[in-house]
């Protein structure tokens, strides 16, 4: 949990993170050493230079370097396992709710595991989410549209298998459809990432969560005329929370106009470990404010509660937990004992991987 320095609380729900393996002994061919690669440039030329780790340790962290970086160090008190796919780029995949199942049978209590599909493989894949579902009773999926498999490279939320998938996710109770949407990564396509084909799905399915991961970015002006009209499409963080240290001004645009447009209501949190560390942008995003001439242009501004809605309380309610019984069953385990002495130790609680 964050504290203010009036005391004040803020319960942290980081709803976009992975435990990946990225090692060159994994990697099947070009595209998974460039797709690394890619990620690094992010974390590299976005991160603060005390949070810049080794391309070695990024390509392979452990699950104990995750669980001290989100739940330690990073004031995280509950997380969403995020999966990522890419089987044609990695022999045993990138980021398989496989590989993230470690993290939630160890911690229980501190992590939300999310499954997710791929419409291209039919009844396969529909055996497979009834799978994840009745193994792991998994809430939420994770989406990524440009993904390539065999000769395809991509799909969309408005193809006809989709709908099926769609379908099966209201009838299993899979409510939360995290989609990236916006940012390119190599080798995939940018035009594949449109956050277009989101509209005509949130329309049909309004019993389901859309949640844009990465707001759609570059096309943010897209993304919000469409969450604007559809009350169940919410902006996910992942990716824009970052540019407060290099394009603070950017930054502030971009939630400016969140803000304007969709409101405090429908934005989550969520720092895309290990791309970045949460610990640095909860910090700057706490002190963060928008400049004085945004906040009259678009009549918002932040405050404490939109800061809280927007850290936790968001995604709380779209994953049914209750804060108070979540945080009373993690306040005492080893995870929040650590986190308490090394916050509480002045000069011991910044620092990077080497």
């Amino acid at each position: 949990m964050y504290r203010t320095d009036n005391g004040d609380g803020v319960f942290v729900i980081d709803a976009h993170s992975h435990l990946w393996d990225a090692s060159p002994e994994n990697q099947a061919n070009k595209y998974g050493r460039g797709w690394i690669d890619c990620f690094y440039a992010y974390h590299k030329n976005l991160s603060p230079p005390e949070y810049v780790w080794t391309l070695e340790h990024y390509e392979k962290y452990s699950p104990d370097d995750m669980v001290h970086d989100q739940f330690v160090k990073g004031y995280v008190d509950l997380a969403v396992l995020q999966p990522t796919y890419l089987t044609d780029f990695y022999k045993n995949g990138f980021n398989t709710i496989e590989q993230n199942s470690v993290m939630k049978k160890a911690y229980p209590d501190r992590y939300i595991l999310n499954g997710a599909f791929d419409p291209r493989e039919g009844e396969a894949g529909l055996d497979y989410l009834r799978r994840q579902k009745g193994e792991w009773d998994i809430k939420g999926v994770k989406l990524y549209t440009a993904e390539w498999r065999g000769g395809s490279k991509g799909y969309k939320l408005s193809d006809p298998e989709s709908y099926r998938f769609l379908a099966e996710c209201v009838k299993l109770g899979i409510t939360n459809i995290h989609v990236h949407k916006g940012p390119t990564i190599y080798p995939l396509n940018r035009d594949a990432f449109d956050v277009a084909d989101v509209d005509d799905a949130a329309s049909e399915f309004t019993d389901l969560n859309f949640i844009v991961e990465h707001c759609g970015l570059p096309r943010l002006e897209d993304f919000c005329w469409i969450a604007t009209q559809e009350s169940n499409v919410y902006a996910g963080l992942a990716v824009v929370l970052p540019f407060i240290h290099p394009r603070p001004r950017y930054f502030a645009e971009v939630m400016a106009n969140l803000l304007f447009w969709i409101g405090p209501d429908k934005i989550l949190f969520g720092s895309d470990y290990a791309i970045w560390e949460p610990k640095w942008l909860i910090e700057k995003f706490m002190a963060f404010q928008i400049p004085e001439d945004l906040q009259a242009e678009f009549n918002v501004k932040m405050d404490l509660e939109t800061r809280r809605k927007i850290l936790g309380l968001n995604a709380a309610r779209l994953y049914n937990i209750d804060v108070d019984a979540a945080g009373a069953r993690i306040k005492d385990d080893s995870l929040s004992k650590q986190a308490v002495a090394l916050h509480s130790t002045p000069g011991r609680s910044t620092g990077s991987h080497g």
